[in-house]
Parts: C-alpha cells; structure tokens; sequence
C-alpha cells in the first residue's frame, strides 16, 4: 500500500526527532554538522577542513560533558514546569496587584536595583581587570601566531588558537617554555614553523624540541641562550671587565652568553635614553654609566628635582648636583654656554685636533624627565619678564645641547617614564637618541620609542633585566648593579678628578684661592665655564707676572660698581654689579615669591627700579635654604 503524504510527514518528523535524540546523548552539536575533531571522551584541538564560518567554544568540549549540561538543562526546565493552575491563577493574581500598586513597587525594588547594578558593575571592573593580561597576551601574540601557523600547519582558519598554541603569560622570562600542539600528519616543515615562532614571537637563544610520537605531537620552545641571572659590581670578573672599559664605552650590562653590552659615546651614540616604569631601575642603569666615566676623569651634572635619585654622587669630585629648579635652569643655562664655546673651540682647531683639547668629557644626568620639563616651565613664567621669550632658555639650552654632535663630548643620560614628544619638546628631540635602554615597558611604549624592531620584545619583570636598542637591532641585557658604596668608591678612584665647579647660580665659597696669573698666548682658545681641562697642555705663564700673586673675585665686575647705594638700579644691573653671589634669575624669582623682597623705588619705562641699599639688605636677611640651592622657601 503507498505511504500516503501524511504518513510520509510523520516518518520524516519521526526520523527527525530519533536523530535529534540521538544526538543530544551523543554530545554533538543538534545541526548535526562535526565541525571539530572532538569525540565523546576526547575535548577538540582543530577544527575540521572544509567547515566555514565561526565556530564556537562548545564545539571543541568532549561529548559527556555536553550531555551533562543539556541534561542538568533539561531537569530545570521540567521541574520549573509543573504548575498547577491553582499556581498559574496566584501568579497571574500577584501580577495583577503589583501593577495596581507599580509606585510602591518601584520604590520598594529600587535599592535592590540598586545595589545589583552596582554589584554587577563592580563585578565587571574586576573580571576586566584580572583578564587583561591574559587579553592582551591573546590581541599582541597568540591571535598574529595563529595567523601566520594555521597554513603551515595545515589547521583550518577558524581553529581556536587557545586550543593548541600554549603560551604563558610570561613567556619571555627565562625559565619559561612554550608548547605547541602539531596535528597527528606531520606534513610541515620544521624550519619554516620554527621561524615563524621566533619571529612572531620575538624570541632570541631559543631551543626547539620536537615530539612527533605517539596520538598528541607537540614542540616546546625554551630559552637556552639568556643573560645571566644576575650581574654584580662585586664579582671580582665583573669588576676586571668594568676597570678595562673605556671611558666613552661604559659597559651597560650582559646579554646572552655573558656578552658584554656597551654603547661607544664617541662611535655610536652622544646621548641615551632611559624609559621605564616605576620601579624599572632608571636610577641603577643611570648610576652604572656614571660612576664608570666618574672613575675614567669625566665631570658628571646630575639634575634631580627628587633629590634623592643619586645620593651616592653628592660630595665627589667632579659632580654638581642641582636639585631645585632654580639651579637646573641656572645649571642648563650654563652648561649651553659651555657647549658654544666648545663649538669655538672646535672651529678654531679644525680637522685632526685631539679631540681633549675641546675640553673634559661633560655627563649631563636629566632625571624624571616628565615632571622636570613642567617645572622648568613654570619657573620661568614666574620670573620672566616683559621681552623674554616664551620659551624655558634652560629648554633650548638643552636642545640645542641636545643637537650637537659627539665631537663636543658632552652626553645626556635622559631618564623618563613615558617619553613622549610632548614631554621632550617634539619628535625630533626624541629622534636625538640614537641609544634607548627601555625596562618594564608597555607596548605602546615600544611602538613609540623603538618602532623599527618589530614585534617588540615580551617584557619580562626580572630584576634588572631591559632592552637595549640600538642600530636597528635589540639586545636582551642584564644590567650591570652597583650599591650606592660601590658606585661611590669606585667614582672616587681611578684618574684624579677635578675639584667639583662651582655652580654659576650659587655663591661663591669664603676664601677665594691665590693663584698666579698667567699670559696666555693670543691665539689660545677660550677657558672652559667652570675651571680649566687638566688635559690641555700648560699655558706658559709671563716671567715678568710669574711672581706676583692675586686673587680670583668671586664675581668680577664688568664695570666697577659705583659706591652710591642710594642710587635705582634694575634688577639686571644689580645681579651684576651690587650683588655678587645672586642670579639674575634668583632675584626675578624672590620678587614674584618672597614678601620681604623691597618694592621698587623708581620706573624706567617699562623696567622696575629698586634702591640698593634695600637690596643689600634684602639680601644680609632673607631667608637662607640648604647649602646648594637658590630656591626661596
């Protein structure tokens, strides 16, 4: 008898539902499509060829559990459905009367409402920031390995890459490893998948071990080729290789196989720059470089708006520590004049000149650039006047500084924690440093600071470990530690340094040494800022002036002063000739600042002018800070 429509309607449901049935206790998904290898007792690790469009999570979870949550699915429903309708007309009874009363309601439900948002936002927050390591490890590494593995391996597109890529979060450290599930066909090429892991994931010294046996071949990456441990001033080797470094060449630290990690001033690069995070050892990085150059006769300038940065510096010889602003911007100032004469200098020697005869090797210590940069520019919208420029000149002394090239011999060891254009004075200030020492860094700090090494290096959190980057090229290095009494006894030995220069803006100390005076030649070039290079050849002094003695002022006059304290004169004018010790600068800011400084006695055109007897007083009275500072408190 022929199947009627109806019947074959029924036979096709009924096939339907058996086939339904049977795959909801077989774990598969209910279209009926096998889109991963995953069995009943077996998770998933690929997905199957051919299988297009996205595929989700619960395709790669083993059969049995599956089953398990549609029947605990199941069982919730059903026992939810057993209402009565005695059940079904309190509900509908309860709904009715909260309708009727929906503003009592509303007001009852509202801190409950509450507080469930706020629950659930601050729910959010915290899964937000407990994963965002582990988001970001998958967006910058594991998402751009997939990418460039799946074809090689010969993994559909759509494979989760979670399910056979393994890489820990901190994968780049040196105890790490990495392990990669291969299909069961081994028909890829090794070297060509050992490439790309290195590239993508910018490995360096790195050992495969290939497992191609038994039903899950695998390959674990390991680090063999690493910086040492640890690398320690006190270690007697340590300390052989660091006596034998030049003094343009400070050793930095140790890359792998304990290569020494160094970069020439003269050859490679006049200026460097250190960014790391808090507690990335900016200060230790700056304090291995300077005790070294310290050791080999360099003056070292270290500008610290903390104070505390270097404290292992104060008191040596050589060193001038500038901790209030008002002594970095004095100290910058200065030290723009030193490069200029230099540049004289230079000129007037021409080609093939030692390049000594310029003057000592100048180390200039900017630390915590951010804050530093923002400090000078306040000071001196406090004590600029009409007519100066907008512009810090203690900024364009540093550019300009900045901009001079190695044959000058005066370095910037700049130190920031996020150095951005803005916070250096534009792009092309930042272009100046050719050497970068990066710490703890982010990877928008990388794609700023070093954008031509690509992919950036995984950042690790090993004490003492950075990136130096240099030529195109980045060297994992463990950088090399002084203690504060290391770095300060090893700066204080070596070749003789000279006495530590006076600081322009300070005064001068009580009793002025008696030198005697020199001839010198017409053609001799032009004396160094603070005191003369022991490395010049001696200026032979006048027979006819070699045994009469003077002695230095501690600020000679341009013109003599006139002995009238009653007269006006402009601050300037009594800077220069009235009040030896005290800076322009130190006055303009004691005007905006201190309420003791007198008010002025007389106008010329737009310049204020102030009696000198009340300045000389002023300046018997006012208030003194520490030893090294101009900043009035």
């Amino acid at each position: 008898m022929a199947q009627t429509k109806f019947d074959k309607q029924v036979d096709e449901s009924a096939d339907s539902l058996a086939r339904g049935i049977a795959r909801v206790l077989a774990g598969r998904d209910l279209d009926g499509v096998r889109r991963t290898d995953a069995t009943f007792w077996r998770s998933g690790t690929r997905v199957l060829p051919k299988v297009e469009g996205k595929v989700r999570r619960r395709s790669y979870k083993p059969g049995w559990r599956r089953l398990s949550f549609r029947l605990a699915l199941g069982g919730g429903v059903a026992e939810s459905g057993y209402l009565t309708t005695r059940d079904l007309d309190a509900t509908r009874e309860t709904l009715q009367e909260l309708w009727e009363n929906r503003e009592t309601a509303l007001a009852t439900l509202e801190p409950g409402g509450i507080a469930a948002a706020s629950v659930l936002t601050v729910g959010t927050a915290t899964y937000m920031v407990l994963t965002r390591e582990r988001r970001e490890l998958m967006r910058e590494w594991v998402g751009p390995l997939h990418e460039a593995l799946h074809q090689p391996l010969g993994l559909a597109e759509q494979t989760d890459p979670r399910r056979y890529l393994h890489i820990p979060k901190n994968f780049s450290d040196d105890d790490a490893q990495i392990r990669i599930d291969l299909p069961t066909r081994l028909g890829f090429s090794r070297d060509v998948v050992a490439d790309l892991i290195t590239q993508k994931l910018a490995l360096q010294g790195v050992t495969f071990s290939w497992h191609p046996e038994g039903r899950k071949p695998y390959v674990l990456v390991k680090k063999t080729r690493k910086p040492p441990a640890t690398a320690l001033f006190k270690d007697p080797k340590m300390r052989d290789l660091v006596a034998k470094a030049k003094e343009s060449a400070p050793i930095i630290g140790f890359g792998a196989g304990g290569r020494i990690v160094s970069v020439d001033l003269d050859a490679e690069s006049p200026h460097i720059l250190v960014n790391a995070s808090t507690g990335g050892g900016k200060s230790v990085v700056l304090r291995c470089i300077a005790c070294q150059m310290l050791h080999h006769g360099s003056r070292v300038f270290v500008l610290d708006t903390k104070r505390i940065s270097h404290l292992w510096a104060r008191g040596l010889p050589g060193v001038t520590y500038c901790a209030d602003v008002a002594d970095i911007h004095d100290q910058l100032i200065a030290l723009g004049r030193e490069g200029r004469r230099r540049t004289q200098v230079a000129d007037d020697l021409g080609i093939g000149a030692d390049p000594k005869a310029i003057g000592p090797r100048l180390l200039i210590l900017l630390e915590e650039v951010n804050a530093t940069m923002k400090q000078l520019a306040r000071y001196w919208e406090k004590i600029r006047e009409s007519g100066d420029p907008k512009v810090s000149p203690a900024v364009d002394a540093l550019n300009e500084i900045l901009y001079m090239g190695r044959q000058l011999r005066m370095h910037v060891l700049l130190v920031a924690q996020s150095a951005t254009a803005r916070a250096l004075g534009g792009p092309e200030v930042r272009e100046q440093f050719s050497t970068r020492i990066l710490a703890r860094y982010s990877v928008n700090a990388w794609r700023m600071l070093a954008p031509e090494v690509h992919p950036a290096p995984k950042s690790t959190k090993h004490a003492g470990r950075a990136q130096v980057v240099t030529g195109g090229s980045a060297t994992e290095t463990q950088v090399l530690f002084f203690t504060e009494a290391e770095a300060h006894e090893w700066a204080s030995t070596g070749k003789t340094t000279a006495a530590e220069p006076q600081h322009p803006g300070l005064p001068e100390q009580p009793g002025p040494p008696v030198f005697h005076k020199p001839a010198p030649p017409a053609d001799s070039p032009p004396p160094d800022v603070w005191s003369s290079d022991a490395s010049l050849p001696p200026i032979a002094p006048d027979p006819a002036l070699a045994a009469e003695p003077f002695t230095v002022p501690a600020t000679p006059p341009a013109d003599p002063a006139p002995d009238d304290d009653d007269q006006a004169v402009g601050l300037r004018q009594a800077a220069e000739h009235h009040l030896p010790g005290i800076t322009l600068a130190a006055l303009r800011f004691a005007r905006a600042n201190d309420p003791t400084f007198p008010t002025s006695a007389a106008k010329r055109g737009t310049e204020l002018l102030y009696s000198v007897h009340d300045l000389k007083r002023w300046a018997r009275n006012r208030p003194r800070a520490p030893t090294g500072t101009t900043d009035l408190d």
